[in-house]
């Protein structure tokens, strides 16, 4: 029908066009034929050929998008989903002309606008899943790092995230290290960073966050039906969970009063905290990952939350976040002070000063910084494995490093976590990527024969000689912790 109308209103005009000209025509030659000797009139300007032309083309552009909008109203609100994401395919090879830099500034921004597609399609159920009390329509979440200052929460979780992180954020604004400081390496699918924890500081973060907090909860509170359980579907201001990275300051001498100041300013808005310690671009800040540095900043973050005036849904949850180069020592001793102190999570893992190959044979490899991306895979995954065997499944983990794929979630989920973080693979890939990898773990599952994440999680682990003892003799392992924890309430390192 729009068709037709296109095409009648293309014959319309040019019908039109035609009439207007014989009209002319015939009055000119009626007018020089009765009177000679009378001035004649200036003869009208003749329209241009590619003014004729630009007509037409104005024409047909107007008919294809009736035509077109027309046909797009007669497909389903899924298919045309699907369209709009898959059309940031063509987009997105277009930022990899572009500074790094810029190129994330620009992405950040559009995120911050709304030009970035909304996804409208459910997420299969098996991927849903309950972590802290909270629903997770899905568990694959954006790590820290890309929306530094919390300007794109609102976009981001709209591309279909199960979960957004933000920041780090530090106490006080901070430039970060000097540029350059992000390098591609297109090939092996990584980057290498040393941004240094570059913030616009908590005030300004918490402006944003509040803002989007009370916009986010009065767009929700008239649709959303109320829970029939316990859980808290999405969080606290609406579907999607929203998580907060907190940092230090560089030239801050007394990291724990940085991380309490964070908690106060920002945790109101938090469905879980993370305490990031693991950033090799900060002097010092990987120390802290020290068994007595640890239990001392633990405590003192966890008392500053605690003491905060909590409604019926408590704090928020606290997370770790480590390196992936830790000594197998190191790793025991974080997860001694995470079950000690019952912290909430860890996260697994932050970026590497390491270059395995192929980075290595790569020039850019040279440049100082963390990697991220499809080399760090491995190395994380096996750390993630460690840890869960280490914590006893005990404790959720998210997993991060390396995840470009649904299949690579699959084993991320299987070496022990419960949630799955991605960036550098989002940053190649953009908006398209994140309905690839749902729909590519929910096969995973199906294939093998889960119902659900919680079948998954720690599947490769399970037949580990550590957990085979500990269902033998469980009372062993109890005294061993009630050892670890009383060797932490004694300050024994």
């Amino acid at each position: 029908m729009a068709t037709r109308a296109a095409l009648k209103f293309a014959r319309e005009c040019s019908v039109y066009r035609k009439a207007k000209s014989n009209n002319l025509s015939s009055r000119c030659f009626s007018t020089a034929s009765t009177n000679t000797h009378t001035p004649q009139p200036p003869s009208p300007k003749k329209v241009p050929h590619s003014s004729k032309k630009g007509r037409l083309f104005t024409g047909a552009a107007i008919g294809l998008l009736i035509g077109g909008g027309a046909y797009a109203s007669t497909v389903d609100e899924a298919t045309f989903c699907g369209w709009l994401f898959s059309a940031t395919k063509l987009v997105n090879p277009f930022f990899a002309f572009l500074d790094p830099e810029v190129a994330h500034r620009l992405a950040v921004s559009a995120a911050a606008r709304g030009w970035v597609p909304i996804e409208k399609r459910q997420d299969p159920p098996i991927l849903e899943l309950e972590v802290w009390g909270r629903r997770f329509s899905n568990p694959i979440g954006l790590a820290a790092g890309f929306d530094k200052n919390a300007e794109a929460v609102e976009g981001l979780l709209g591309l279909g995230f199960g979960f957004v992180e933000v920041g780090s954020v530090t106490p006080v604004p901070q430039d970060g290290n000097p540029k350059p400081r992000i390098f591609r390496l297109r090939n092996e699918g990584a980057i290498i960073n040393r941004c240094g924890f570059n913030s616009e500081g908590i005030v300004v973060v918490a402006k944003r966050l509040g803002a989007q907090h009370g916009k986010r909860k009065l767009e929700t509170s008239s649709t959303l039906s109320p829970a029939v359980d316990d859980a808290i579907h999405g969080g606290k201001a609406g579907p999607g969970i929203l998580g907060v990275n907190l940092g230090k300051n560089k030239t801050s001498e007394d990291a724990a009063a940085d991380y309490v100041q964070g908690v106060h300013t920002l945790s109101q808005y938090a469905d879980y905290l993370v305490i990031n310690i693991s950033s090799p671009n900060t002097p010092g800040l990987r120390q802290l990952q020290g068994r007595k540095q640890l239990k001392d900043l633990v405590k003192k973050v966890q008392a500053a939350r605690d003491e905060m005036q909590w409604g019926e849904e408590g704090p928020p949850p606290l997370l770790v976040k480590i390196a992936p180069d830790l000594s197998k020592q190191d790793l025991e001793d974080i997860a001694a002070v995470a079950l000690a102190l019952r912290v909430d999570g860890l996260i697994i893992s932050n970026t590497t000063i390491q270059r395995p190959d192929p980075v290595s044979k790569n020039p850019v490899a040279e440049e100082t910084g963390g990697l991220s991306g499809k080399p760090l895979f491995n190395l994380s995954t096996n750390i993630l494995k460690d840890m869960y065997v280490l914590t006893k499944g005990k404790i959720p983990l998210i997993g991060c490093g390396g995840v470009s794929s649904g299949e690579d979630a699959y084993k991320k989920i299987r070496a022990g976590a419960t949630l799955v973080q991605l960036y550098t693979a989002f940053a190649y890939g953009g908006p398209a990527l994140i309905p690839e990898i749902k729909a590519e773990l929910a096969q995973c599952l199906e294939r093998d024969g889960y119902k659900s994440i919680y079948e998954a999680v720690g599947a490769d682990c399970r037949n580990r000689e550590f957990l085979a003892i500990s269902s033998v003799s469980p009372f062993l392992f109890y005294l061993k912790n009630l050892a670890e924890f009383m060797k932490l309430e004694a300050g024994v390192d």
